[in-house]
């Protein structure tokens, strides 16, 4: 394991993970279903201790993946390293390792969270500290709520619980978020970046960009069964953005007389807004400047960036969370 990591509650600290702080190695893998090549010669490597985004919109392989890093499917060709074992062959040590959120986690409905984490402990057969997992993932307020009085937020915490209770090394984490309010989905958001801190490292799906943006140390992309890009989110975002721009709402007119008198890029998307494409600082008041002297209407000015939302759309052509939960 990293350095840094913290012991756990008896004082035994976890074995650390082979490879050179590599938690998950894939080369070159392959899965296909008949002539549907649902997984199409990926590689890329999750480092120990770090938060790993998986994205895709749905069919692009990402629960295919996932499962075979799981040990729940098998590979068709290439490698597949897990905690130094492979999963398909050694899925039992491994499975005492990791911890898993499956998408759309639910459970019996009047266990309470504290009973929930006791069950688990004498199904992996591991002493837990209840309390302390409680703490983890801010359920202390609610140890004793039955399951189905939970609030969505709280249901998904209930997950992250359970999935700590053999203090994993690594945790799977497919679609955490889903369906909460945005307080409920900072709340789980705050849990994970807790689990960073205490060196356990965690692969995450999501079809909510803003949370691979906010959470992920580094991001791979996935469509149609090959990855399309991967590095940190600011990575991606400066390999294929469209640069800084200014927009405003206004008519085709200014469009126009924008593109005459700046010698700037300038695009109208038909409706009601301008964008001016910048190269240089300078040009921001070069723009403001043709637009007062246009005496156009004009309103809503703003610069803007790319985001990881932008990259993704550009790249797969429609927005993750509209395709709903990826496969």
């Amino acid at each position: 394991m990293s350095e840094g990591r913290k012991p756990t509650r008896s004082g035994n600290e976890l074995n650390p993970t082979p490879n050179s702080g590599v938690a998950i190695g894939v080369t070159s893998l392959h899965k296909a279903y008949g002539d549907l090549k649902a997984v199409d010669g990926i590689s890329f490597t999750v480092k120990v201790g770090e938060v790993f985004s998986l994205l895709g919109p749905n069919g692009a392989g990402k629960t295919t993946t996932i499962e075979i890093l799981e040990g729940l499917r098998q590979k068709d060709q290439g490698g597949v390293e897990v905690l130094g074992v492979d999963p398909w062959t050694k899925g039992y040590e491994l499975h005492k390792k990791i911890g898993v959120i499956p998408q759309g986690f639910k459970f019996f409905e009047y266990p309470t969270p504290r009973e929930a984490i006791k069950y688990y402990a004498v199904l992996f057969g591991v002493k837990a500290d209840v309390e302390d997992i409680l703490r983890k993932v801010l359920l202390e307020d609610s140890a004793d709520v039955y399951f189905t009085r939970l609030s969505g937020g709280q249901k998904q915490k209930v997950g992250l619980a359970l999935s700590l209770v053999n203090d994993p090394e690594l945790l799977f984490l497919d679609e955490p978020t889903t369906g909460l309010d945005p307080q409920a989905r900072r709340a789980v958001w705050d849990v994970i970046r807790e689990l960073k801190k205490e060196g356990r490292t965690v692969l995450l799906t999501t079809h909510y960009l803003e949370e691979a943006e906010e959470l992920a140390d580094r991001v791979a992309i996935m469509h149609k069964g090959k990855i399309i890009t991967s590095g940190t989110p600011q990575e991606i975002i400066e390999a294929h953005s469209s640069g800084e721009r200014l927009q405003i709402h206004g008519t085709e007119r200014l469009a126009n007389y924008l593109k005459e008198h700046t010698k700037l890029r300038v695009e109208f998307d038909g409706e009601n807004l301008v964008t001016v494409y910048l190269q240089r600082k300078e040009d921001v008041l070069t723009a403001i400047r043709a637009i007062e002297e246009s005496g156009l209407e004009w309103s809503d000015l703003r610069t803007k960036r790319d985001s990881l939302e932008d990259i993704f759309v550009k790249l797969v052509g429609e927005p993750l969370e509209a395709l709903g939960q990826g496969a």
